[in-house]
């Protein structure tokens, strides 16, 4: 099963955000609404998004505001849909990072394969070649047989926590949030209920420190999530 692809759409026109969002449904993905800049950065903020629409004419914080906020911060791609559809506006917005832009009035048709068009091109770009063994201080994750030794010693994971413990080392410097964790395991929508996760790194982290005799290779970012300890 896939992991669910989640859309923002920061769009402050009702009618316009209503449509877009019933695209994106159609489509089988899972759509946000955010009707000013400030409460699109709030949702970005809380989660890994698949994707950001983007309207530049937005009340509060401005969409050229926004994107120079999340320029180089974000993983995800960046499509501008504005009336603003100067050559020097659209040239602006696509060297400050925005990946595709897209002119009101719209054909409902074409802004459905554009964002079919950017998901799939950063779904290529998101496959990383990993090494069939990863490793981390004293920790060794062979990929073949499924197996990983921490200093030497072999441990009995569980599926789930072999899985988080591959993300884990998969972005070494990278700190997943509980969200992230979630939906990249377990491969579903994450409503905040956390006690999955925190049990299932619990146990992990307990695993981890018996087999290294003490060693601690899971760190917890404080309001964040988790990463591997540097």
């Amino acid at each position: 099963m896939n992991n669910p692809i989640h859309i923002l759409v920061a769009e402050d026109d009702s009618e316009i955000s209503r449509l877009l969002c019933n695209v994106i449904k159609k489509s089988g993905y899972i759509p946000q609404p955010a009707f000013s800049g400030t409460e699109a950065l709030l949702y970005l903020n809380q989660r890994q998004w698949s994707m950001l629409l983007l309207d530049l004419m937005l009340p509060g914080m401005t969409g050229e505001e926004l994107l120079q906020r999340i320029s180089g911060q974000n993983d995800m791609p960046v499509i501008i849909i504005s009336a603003k559809g100067e050559p020097q506006t659209k040239v602006s917005a696509l060297r400050g990072g925005a990946d595709d832009f897209i002119t009101k009035p719209f054909d409902i048709e074409e802004v459905s394969a554009r964002i079919d068009s950017q998901l799939r091109l950063y779904a290529r770009i998101a496959q990383p070649v990993l090494p069939n063994v990863l490793q981390h201080k004293g920790l060794v994750l062979d990929r073949d047989t499924m197996s990983v030794k921490a200093d030497g010693v072999e441990l009995a994971l569980t599926a789930r926590e072999y899985e988080i413990l591959a993300l884990l080392m998969s972005s070494p410097k990278k700190v997943f949030t509980k969200s992230n964790l979630y939906e990249n395991v377990w491969h579903e929508p994450f409503y905040g209920d956390d006690n999955t996760v925190n049990v299932h790194m619990s146990n992990l982290r307990s695993k981890l420190a018996k087999g290294a005799l003490g060693s601690e290779f899971i760190e917890t970012v404080w309001g964040m999530g988790y990463r591997l300890k540097p």
